[in-house]
């Protein structure tokens, strides 16, 4: 990983579960890292003696956005790697959800990393050596998402960008994207219905496990590296082979 020395990188949302795990992987690779958030987290974000820098910023916000990308410039005096981590939606039905519900959800999970992604571009070109953008994405966006149909058209639409902004900004600048599936978290147990709803999930996947944070992490560790050199514009799937249909359980039954 010393490939990753004394690079620079951002990762929004880069105190929250997934988004630490990213950010302690690269600061343990030797890149300095810069994170960004609503809130300052209450546990830094820390990694092989290494921290990462914390910058308060709603990145819905143009101008907190470009804040994020001078801070980064101005402590490492380059960005090589961004990392579109923000996102997420709560639970809410279509022919209910208020328009400023839908907006926000599509302004912080499409809006804002592409928004962010234009920033960085040109962040980047200053610094003239291969760089990525690598935006986190979601199984929601690749299959129907009832609950969350904007969470799930605005992921859909992310995967869309990423293949666009692949094909504006090659060769100086790779861009890719990870379809993230289930992932475990301890938090999240009752949304399955208790312990052993969670475990019946975990089960159904190929792999008999949700991801773990990590998991997510070393995908991006390798879709910035030169093992990855050749690719761009793709969405990896990092799922544990993907949700069985269900029509397949209840053929069982």
């Amino acid at each position: 990983m010393g490939e990753y020395k004394d690079k620079s990188v951002i990762v929004t949302g880069g105190a929250g579960h997934i988004g630490r795990a990213i950010s302690e992987a690269y600061l343990c690779a030797g890149a300095n890292v810069v994170i960004c958030g609503r809130r300052e987290p209450s546990k830094p974000v820390e990694a092989d003696g290494r921290s990462a820098v914390f910058v308060k910023a709603d990145i819905r916000e143009a101008a907190q956005a470009q804040k994020v990308i001078d801070q980064c410039m101005a402590e490492t005096g380059r960005l090589d790697i961004l990392v579109n981590n923000a996102g997420g939606s709560p639970p809410v039905e279509a022919a209910t959800a208020s328009p400023v519900i839908t907006d926000k959800i599509i302004q912080l999970n499409l809006v804002a990393p592409l928004v962010l992604s234009q920033m960085a571009y040109s962040a980047m070109s200053a610094t003239k050596e291969s760089a990525n953008i690598i935006n986190i994405a979601s199984v929601s966006g690749a299959r129907p998402s009832p609950g969350t149909a904007a969470y799930g058209a605005a992921k859909a639409g992310l995967l869309s960008a990423t293949k666009s902004l692949a094909q504006e900004w090659g060769p100086g600048v790779r861009v890719n994207a990870i379809i993230v599936g289930l992932v475990h978290h301890d938090a999240g147990i009752e949304h399955y219905g208790g312990p052993e709803g969670f475990a019946k999930v975990a089960q159904m996947l190929p792999l008999k496990r949700m991801a773990e944070p990590t998991d997510i992490a070393d995908a991006c560790m390798y879709l910035s590296s030169q093992q990855a050199a050749y690719v761009s514009g793709a969405s990896l799937e990092v799922d544990g082979g993907g949700e069985v249909p269900v029509f397949l359980h209840l053929a069982d039954q």
